[in-house]
């Protein structure tokens, strides 16, 4: 940040008096300009038939990552909750009609300033169109995945956790239901090759 959104005039990086770190503070007027993370907010769009279980996943049309393939998320926008923002995303980027179910996994990614959300959700219909941020959309069973052409380590865990959850459940019954998951991704990412 160099300017003041409230006057216009240069900010320094400067620790407010009773504060501890430092922070982006206008020279002229004072205004303390904090910055906080962004909030990611997804969803894990399956559809279930007859014993077999797919995840909708939408390949990029946008850096980062142009190419590589995702689980339906965005940014999440001032003014909606959190579960508003989940099913706005994945209609945006998947054209898809979801039943949005509970939060089930959320992932602190600090080194980058944002925090990671995505509930689960059950496909209403089969009928799902790319938007705008995606070059397809397309359904995969765990074995079809493509591990190696995720798009962003976040995206891995959520469909890793999700799919032991999913063992848990078939090993002792569907009582056991899906878990809650709390998850920090400490290292950046590496990236792998290019996609095809």
């Amino acid at each position: 940040m160099k300017f003041c959104s409230e006057c216009g005039h240069p900010v320094a990086l400067a620790i407010p008096e009773g504060d501890n770190r430092p922070r982006h503070v206008c020279t002229q007027c004072g205004t303390i300009h904090y910055q906080n993370p962004k909030m990611v907010i997804g969803t894990i769009p399956v559809w279930e038939h007859e014993g077999q279980l797919q995840v909708l996943l939408c390949r990029r049309a946008i850096e980062p990552r142009y190419g590589y393939w995702t689980l339906p998320a965005g940014f999440m926008e001032n003014g909606e909750t959190t579960s508003e923002a989940a099913a706005r995303e994945t209609d945006e980027e998947a054209g898809a009609n979801i039943e949005l179910g509970s939060l089930f996994a959320l992932l602190n990614v600090a080194h980058v300033h944002q925090v990671h959300m995505f509930y689960l959700a059950s496909l209403r219909n089969l009928e799902f169109n790319p938007g705008e941020e995606s070059l397809e959309v397309q359904m995969f069973s765990e074995r079809d995945i493509p591990w190696d052409e995720l798009a962003f380590p976040t995206i891995r865990k959520t469909l890793e956790l999700f799919f032991a959850d999913r063992v848990k459940m078939r090993e002792g019954g569907h009582q056991a239901g899906y878990g809650f998951h709390s998850y920090d991704i400490v290292r950046p990412m590496i990236a792998p090759r290019e996609p095809d």
